[in-house]
């Protein structure tokens, strides 16, 4: 770097700038929520309000667990959104006004036993799974990305049941979670949306 960048550049006790410092999430919390309204947009605030994180400005974002992040309880992370900010998160959504049609969003956490290294948050969305068929498919997605940054070995085309027992031995990771919301289409054809959230505070 440039003496010139380096003036303008205030670089942090890591190494990096200040910023990116200050944009690295402390924490997670997780939550789910369901809505049903005649509009679609308003199902989707109601299960934000379900959620609750409807207060905030949400801006979606792909899926590194941070090193040193720490998970806190949905309770205590609502304390510490204020209203109209804006809140990263990795959501999973889904919706459909189709009558008795089950749908799914689940979020799966695959976190590293080593701190210092980042996981992995996985989204999915689903038409007719369970919740626990699209909480465990959101988990193997995450366990499984982990694995191969960890230079795990392990049979991709094993049953998640069979993987996970794997991942479970090896000292590398910590651990495997999911949340997950399901819910079947209303009968009388109103729009029903399901979502599912990793939330991250600063």
């Amino acid at each position: 770097m440039s003496k010139k960048n380096k003036r303008r550049i205030s670089v942090g006790p890591s190494g990096y700038p200040e910023m990116h410092e200050m944009f690295v999430p402390k924490a997670i919390f997780f939550t789910n929520g369901v809505g049903v309204h005649k509009d679609r947009l308003s199902s989707f605030e109601l299960s934000l309000r379900d959620a609750g994180i409807e207060k905030a400005n949400l801006v979606t974002v792909s899926s590194i667990f941070p090193p040193h992040c720490i998970e806190i309880s949905r309770k205590e992370g609502e304390k510490l959104i204020k209203p109209g900010q804006i809140v990263h998160c990795v959501m999973a959504r889904q919706d459909t006004n189709e009558p008795n049609r089950l749908i799914a969003a689940s979020i799966g956490l695959a976190r590293p036993a080593d701190k210092e290294k980042y996981g992995y948050l996985s989204e999915h969305h689903s038409y007719g799974e369970t919740a626990k068929v699209a909480g465990d498919y959101a988990e193997d997605l995450a366990a499984t990305m982990l694995a191969t940054t960890l230079g795990i070995d392990f049979d991709p085309e094993k049953a998640w049941n069979e993987r996970e027992q794997v991942f479970r031995m090896e000292k590398t990771i910590l651990k495997t979670r999911n949340v997950v919301q399901s819910a079947e289409g209303h009968r009388k054809g109103l729009w029903s949306t399901v979502v599912a959230c990793g939330v991250f505070i600063f």
